[in-house]
């Protein structure tokens, strides 16, 4: 089992070490190219001695093209690159079947007979445009009998993951008092299931709103870009986004992520300190960076690392694209997909990883993901230690896909 994720190793745990059972991580959090084999460590490999136990749960499916690969991903550590599995005290579950939970129950039962004392649920369905009935059995159900078991154990904290993406889009920063409009199918059963888990009597609860998750080994919307900049840089075209430079996109560094899981499970088991009873009885919190980050940053530092002329489509043609989006994605990604698949080749990948420039229609569309994230600053006390998105982290993700032999 991969270790905890944390801020620093806890100073007031001794003898008696959090047992931690994370559930899913493997669209965003983490990363692990062969499960089966090796298990890599997760960013916060100082707090390694600091937990006792740990289980992980793989919901994720594997591709018919790469069966030793997942499709999600878990974290690999930089810093260390050290394997950590001990089949004594941690163990590795993969399932392929969301919808199958009756033995779910079981994941939660020690060796030890004692319980797990933070269930961290960051599991469920994390790819683009899937079909309702997909999100609910995946993703849903999921987090309402995880939720249920860990409130019938007496798990000390709960922490689930969620998106930002369930507010109302604004570009002036959302707070958790905002108003909640998803603008995507993914992002409303994240909220509905945030909504069952609150009516769960005996849960102790925090949901976290994540901005885009960005850094090593990540593959989700900042790597589609960089994707993209790749063909554009092989094409010798200049990439054009849609919209303007002003669009949120707000983002959070993939090690400050898992920080502010850890550091929310250790504030609310030793009493939730600061919050206010008028926010409500469910803990939440948004987790961003300070960089505000917008598509015109991103299109500066695609700039800079290709070397190719980047800018924005203007008015005439953004707004048409708003009309017929269906059209413009398939025309984008029928020009795009032949030359990576073409890069993969002249670069003798076989199997390219989870990395690619597809485009999703929900995740072009006129939305800002604009988030306040001082509430968890303020009240848990947190610090974030990658205070915005800077092109030498993102050059760290090419080089980390180099890593791999995922990047052409």
């Amino acid at each position: 089992m991969t270790e905890a994720v944390g801020q620093s190793a806890p100073t007031a745990l001794t003898e008696e070490k959090p047992a931690v059972l994370i559930l899913g991580g493997l669209g965003e959090l983490f990363a692990v190219p062969k499960p089966s084999e090796q298990l890599v460590l997760t960013p916060m490999d100082d707090v390694i001695q600091a937990i006792s136990d740990a289980f992980l749960l793989f919901t994720s499916t594997r591709t018919s093209s790469h069966p030793n690969l997942l499709t999600g991903q878990i974290y690999a550590s930089r810093r260390k690159q050290r394997a950590c599995v001990d089949s004594t005290r941690r163990r590795i579950l993969s399932s392929d079947k969301f919808e199958d939970l009756e033995t779910l129950p079981r994941i939660f039962d020690r060796s030890s007979g004692k319980q797990f004392d933070y269930v961290f649920n960051c599991g469920g369905e994390t790819r683009y445009s899937q079909d309702d009935e997909v999100y609910r059995l995946r993703s849903l159900n999921l987090s309402v009998a995880a939720g249920k078991e860990a409130a019938k154990r007496g798990v000390k904290a709960f922490i689930e993951v969620s998106t930002g993406m369930v507010y109302k889009p604004d570009p002036s920063p959302r707070k958790e008092t905002d108003k909640t409009k998803p603008w995507l199918k993914m992002a409303n059963w994240k909220l509905t299931a945030e909504e069952e888990l609150a009516k769960i009597e005996g849960l102790n609860l925090v949901v976290l709103r994540l901005a885009h998750v960005y850094g090593d080994y990540s593959s989700k919307f900042v790597a589609t870009a960089l994707s993209l900049a790749r063909v554009y840089q092989y094409l010798g075209k200049e990439m054009k986004w849609l919209w303007d430079k002003d669009l949120r996109v707000n983002t959070v560094h993939i090690d400050d992520a898992t920080r502010a899981i850890w550091k929310a499970a250790e504030w609310s088991n030793q009493g939730r300190k600061g919050w206010n009873s008028s926010w409500g009885k469910v803990a939440l919190f948004n987790i961003v960076d300070h960089g505000n980050t917008s598509q015109g940053t991103m299109s500066q530092i695609i700039a800079d690392i290709f070397s190719i002329p980047t800018g924005f489509q203007g008015s005439i043609i953004s707004n048409f694209a708003r009309l017929n989006l269906d059209s413009v994605v398939d025309d984008v990604n029928d020009e795009i997909l032949g030359p990576w698949a073409d890069l993969l080749a002249a670069a003798n990948i076989t199997r390219p990883g989870p990395l690619s420039p597809f485009m999703e229609k929900e995740l072009l569309k006129d939305t800002d993901l604009s988030l306040n994230g001082a509430r968890f600053e303020e009240v848990a006390g947190f610090k974030y230690e990658k205070e915005r998105i800077t092109q030498g982290e993102i050059q760290g993700m090419i080089d980390s896909y180099k890593r791999m032999n995922w990047w052409p």
